[in-house]
């Protein structure tokens, strides 16, 4: 896929010596700046490579897309990367996350992340999922603007959620519903209706005695 206003999106499927020292040179430059990206402090070739490792391994099973940039073409080094994942409950694995979308520190200001984004939400939608959802540390207003203009819209707020040290930010916790209005699926919300569903049962209020005006309804079976 090529962006239209930026390179073209390599898929990744595996990770020669090159990849793998290029993912550790992103990881790494974006962790020296505090990057929440994942680790607490800059990580070592050895643990980036098994990161590489895990995320491929999933790009194989089938639950997971990663995608790359390359600004200088196929020889060039990756300069940004990201990839969204399938959720692993059954019961939400219609939907999924992007995680650990980001660019190299001196490639920024080149619409990299926005090309990227762009990328992962169309191949999420081709590939089916109908919500896809992100965190974002609360300090990190960049992203937040980023991903508000793809569409995503914030749906819930941990405050003080994420803590590095004796530091805590907010979760900010977005999602971009993918789903055409003729979407063939019944949806409910709330509404108490469906496999699982209850209502409140009408609360009964202790009896002090025969015929007491406390006395509430007798108990249900």
């Amino acid at each position: 896929m090529t962006g239209a206003d930026g390179p073209p999106v390599e898929w990744l499927a595996a990770a020669d010596d090159g990849v793998r020292a290029d993912a550790h040179r992103l990881v790494a430059a974006v962790m020296e700046l505090g990057g929440a990206v994942g680790w607490l402090g800059v990580p070592s070739r050895a643990e980036t490579d098994e990161w590489l490792a895990g995320v491929l391994g999933s790009v194989a099973a089938g639950r997971c897309r990663v995608g790359v940039l390359r600004p200088g073409g196929g020889a060039g080094r990756i300069e940004a990367i990201g990839r969204w994942s399938w959720y692993d409950k059954p019961t939400v694995a219609v939907n999924a996350e992007i995680l650990q979308l980001m660019v190299h520190p001196a490639a920024r200001g080149r619409r990299l992340a926005r090309v990227l984004l762009a990328a992962l939400v169309a191949d999420a939608r081709a590939h089916g999922v109908e919500t896809l959802t992100l965190d974002v540390r609360g300090n990190n207003h960049a992203a937040m603007a980023l991903y508000e203009r793809a569409g995503f819209e914030v749906y819930g707020r941990l405050p003080d959620f994420v803590g590095v040290g004796a530091e805590r930010w907010d979760r900010v916790l977005y999602r971009l519903d993918l789903r055409k209005g003729d979407y063939p699926v019944r949806r409910h919300g709330s509404r108490p209706v469906g496999a699982g569903s209850s209502t409140v049962r009408p609360s009964v209020r202790h009896r002090t005695g025969p015929g007491s005006a406390l006395a509430g309804p007798p108990d249900g079976p």
